[in-house]
């Protein structure tokens, strides 16, 4: 997985992914991938209260110390503010969708997996989710991201390969 083009965005999707992670094999793979990215959370996740973990390692040897760790910093924050929105939408549609989603790459190739991702959830954004006073591009990007990791720890062998759709999807807004 090469992410050097989009460090922020791999700690986002990396960060959002680990948060809450129920499933054993797919925290393994998650430690993994941090580990290869270089994008790893001192403790290996996000606090249980969801405040920030007191220091975010990352590799060092190609950024602006203080500047970067803030930048980073503000990246996590936000990675909790779309897991907020993504604990509301768990309630109402998430598991239809997570369900729709993997039924539809599991029978596809890799290469259609962006795809089926952004039609499900253009599907889940029509359908309504009962989130219209939040700004609807955090809407959509909680609700991908969620997606993804419903999907991950449905099936963690997936996981670098979502990671990667996830990266392309939140770099690229979406269908871009």
């Amino acid at each position: 997985v090469n992410c050097n083009r989009r460090p922020n965005a791999a700690l986002l999707v990396l960060t959002f992914l680990q948060a809450d992670c129920r499933n054993s094999e797919c925290v393994k793979e998650l430690h993994s991938l941090g580990q290869e990215l270089h994008l790893r959370l001192e403790d290996g996740d996000l606090e249980t209260d969801g405040h920030l973990p007191v220091f975010i390692r990352a590799s060092l040897d190609d950024i602006q110390p203080s500047v970067e760790l803030q930048n980073r910093a503000k990246y996590v924050r936000f990675a909790l503010e779309l897991r907020e929105i993504a604990a509301q939408l768990e309630h109402n549609i998430v598991a239809q969708a997570t369900q729709n989603l993997n039924g539809k790459i599991s029978n596809s190739p890799f290469h259609q997996w962006k795809d089926h991702l952004s039609r499900e959830v253009e599907r889940v954004m029509r359908q309504g989710v009962g989130l219209e006073h939040l700004a609807r591009e955090r809407v959509i990007m909680a609700l991908t991201l969620t997606l993804v990791k419903g999907v991950c720890e449905q099936a963690p062998r997936l996981l670098r390969n979502l990671f990667n759709i996830a990266l392309q999807y939140v770099s690229g807004g979406g269908n871009r």
